[in-house]
């Protein structure tokens, strides 16, 4: 390498990314008894992906400092969620949990972040799961991963995704297998371009990625949106909010 050659370092915020679900995986029961839109069993899967277009290290100390003071906040010591959290792995901020004083000081706190948010959103159908999915939890996950990431193959030369644990579905096999059908969705649909972002998987816990947190909240209000019909917490973080794909719609079912 010529000596006078500058190695441009690219910030980490430019090639990282945060991933996160809301809903479960949840078709059958024992004896593969039906359990969709059962009480504690979901309608609809979501998996999200957050952007962050600033230092990560800055909005990472952002996260811990609100995590932090709201665990030390005298109006929120006697609150069961904190509690427990804090008894267990130390307070962090997780949608479902929190009472809606927190939620606010979350959802204020991302209004402050520059970032921005994708998501896929699945209608658990069971004529699509039997087929498409072979009734097979971790090939429903994969294939809706490939739908959110396909559009990224061509916009990066390289992308860590930091996504959250989840036991069956985030092992490494299967997120490679999310991983291929994404390419190959991109090279259908982009057959002239590259094609070959290299895309490495950290999957992450909520108490070790705190900005995981971040995308928990995104994912918290579209749930509320599509299972409840409550507007209000995405309408706030609208411009935030940069695409939302259904998948496994009736129109789509029909074909």
């Amino acid at each position: 390498m010529d000596s006078d050659t500058k190695i441009i370092k690219v910030p980490t915020f430019q090639y990282h990314c945060f991933l996160d679900e809301a809903g479960d995986t949840t078709f059958y029961g024992k004896g593969k008894t039906p359990l969709i839109g059962a009480d504690g069993v979901s309608n609809y899967f979501i998996l999200g992906m957050l952007t962050i277009n600033e230092p990560i290290h800055e909005v990472r100390e952002k996260i811990i400092q609100l995590q932090t003071t709201i665990a030390n906040d005298p109006y929120l010591l006697e609150v069961p969620s904190i509690q427990k959290k804090k008894s267990k792995m130390g307070y962090f901020l997780h949608a479902k949990d929190d009472v809606p004083e927190v939620r606010k000081l979350g959802f204020e706190l991302i209004k402050s972040i520059d970032c921005h948010f994708d998501a896929v959103v699945g209608r658990k159908d069971y004529n699509v799961y039997e087929k498409k999915h072979n009734g097979n939890q971790a090939e429903f996950y994969a294939d809706m991963l490939s739908h959110l990431l396909h559009t990224s193959i061509n916009g990066f030369d390289k992308l860590v995704l930091n996504i959250a644990h989840r036991s069956r579905c985030t092992t490494h096999t299967n997120l490679e297998k999310g991983l291929q059908k994404a390419v190959a969705i991109a090279k259908h649909k982009y057959p002239e371009a590259c094609n070959c972002c290299e895309m490495v998987f950290n999957v992450q816990k909520p108490t070790t990625e705190p900005i995981i947190n971040i995308a928990d909240y995104f994912l918290w209000a579209l749930q509320r949106k599509i299972e409840r019909g409550e507007n209000r917490y995405v309408d706030f973080l609208d411009t935030k909010i940069n695409s939302v794909i259904n998948l496994y719609t009736n129109e789509e079912n029909k074909k």
